[in-house]
């Protein structure tokens, strides 16, 4: 079983910052990858960013130039800093981790962000 929690989401104006945290114990053991996600209601996930423990990052571009990715491998978690955010950021973020010794991956909950004046 791969644990995985996101925190850090919430009511932000226009033009504000968020960071996200992943949190999932076997990133700091035998997982080597975080990637980011985000679904508002009624549209497909879409995939933000990823980043590995080699410190190969991958972004989207629908985000890209506004958010940054980074991995604390001790303590097992993944952040993902937004900046400059719009109204079209709204939605809900999941972290997945997967990349793990035996093959399994896991989601978290997500967190919601709201974007709004």
């Amino acid at each position: 079983q791969v644990q995985v929690m996101e925190s850090g989401g919430g009511l932000v104006q226009p033009g504000g910052s968020l960071r996200l945290s992943c949190t999932a114990p076997r990133l700091a053991s035998d997982c080597r990858t975080a990637a980011w996600y985000r679904q508002t209601a009624g549209a497909q996930r879409e995939w933000v960013s990823s980043i590995s423990e080699s410190g190969a990052v991958n972004y989207g571009e629908s985000m890209q130039g506004r958010v940054t990715a980074s991995l604390d491998k001790a303590e097992g978690t993944a952040y993902l800093q937004m900046n400059n955010l719009k109204p079209e950021d709204t939605a809900v973020y999941s972290c997945r981790i997967f990349g793990c010794r035996d093959g399994l991956a896991g989601w978290g909950r997500g967190t919601q962000v709201t974007v709004a004046s």
